[in-house]
């Protein structure tokens, strides 16, 4: 399979403007450039009845979230996608996935609640997935108090969000807590060795690059022990059985192709509902780039028909 045409011209217009990568300097300036380039590339975002803010209480203090209500989908009480952003655990926030998560509150007709999880250097690992199930179980036991269905509750991700939801997903089984209707991951991390295959194939050229990732592990991790912990590495759980069931997207150019590739095939073989997504020919990130690149559109539309199906809306 050769590149997508509009990711390739994505990525040639990134390397003459002379852009910097989002490992280039500190964090918060990586930070800087992720939002901005989020909101060039996006879709443009579509009209949602309301956007508020809210805090949501944590592990360590309050949990800044927006919740999105979408547009003519009825009195309610509606269904919910909690959606936690990628950004590698170390960048992006919800306002940089403004486009993908009002789109979501749109055609799925949900609210979607959006959590600024504590991020690293500043909060090292396990503070995201805390923040994460904590936010989960906030939202089933205070569903009236942003219209929400506790008994339809959704999980999605892209990337480090993909990670999480996927975490979240095992962590509500282990501790007895809520029920998921589906977990979304969009090319997820799910192995925090980063050495399979694809990692050497995919590791410079593609956006995301094999050294970017290497800054992201070095800032989330406290040291080389967590990589093995499945709150950080989901793919190394030893049961997968009882999972929610999961729509899993995987990009051919990227890094983490195989250990997403990996992991639905774990969930399929545990016995759990599957929808495994490929898209052989497109790069890391090219969903929070669906104002450019068409098949980005074309996953949310996806993404959201699997939300409607799993909701029974």
């Amino acid at each position: 399979m050769t590149l997508n045409p509009q990711a390739a011209a994505l990525l040639q217009q990134g390397a003459e403007s002379g852009a910097p990568t989002l490992d280039a300097g500190t964090p918060d300036e990586g930070r800087a450039v992720f939002l901005a380039m989020t909101g060039q590339v996006g879709l443009p975002p579509v009209e949602v009845a309301q956007i508020r803010e809210i805090q949501i209480p944590g592990p360590n203090g309050d949990i800044r979230s927006l919740v999105i209500t979408p547009n003519n989908a009825g009195d309610g009480p509606l269904p919910v996608l909690i959606y936690y952003h990628g950004g590698g655990w170390v960048i992006g926030c919800p306002e940089s996935h403004n486009s993908e998560t009002r789109f979501y509150a749109d055609a799925a007709k949900c609210v979607v609640v959006v959590p600024d999880y504590r991020l690293s250097p500043e909060h090292k690992f396990p503070a995201a997935p805390e923040d994460c199930y904590a936010v989960l179980e906030w939202v089933a036991a205070n569903g009236d108090a942003i219209n929400g269905d506790p008994s339809r509750i959704a999980v999605g991700g892209d990337s480090a969000g993909g990670n999480l939801s996927a975490v979240v997903a095992q962590m509500t089984r282990e501790r007895g807590g809520p029920a998921i209707s589906l977990q979304v991951l969009v090319y997820p991390a799910t192995d925090m060795s980063q050495d399979s295959e694809s990692y050497e194939s995919n590791k410079d050229g593609y956006f995301l690059t094999g050294e970017m990732m290497a800054w992201f592990r070095k800032h989330y991790l406290l040291g080389p022990s967590d990589i093995k912990d499945t709150r950080a590495s989901p793919l190394l759980a030893q049961d997968f059985s009882g999972l929610a069931p999961a729509l899993v997207m995987t990009a051919g150019y990227d890094p983490l192709r195989d250990e997403g590739d990996a992991y639905a095939d774990r969930l399929k073989s545990a016995g759990v509902a599957v929808e495994h997504i490929k898209y052989p020919g497109q790069i890391h990130g090219f969903v929070s780039m669906a104002g450019v690149i068409d098949e980005g559109r074309e996953f949310l539309e996806r993404a959201a028909k699997a939300l409607r199906q799993a909701f029974g809306n």
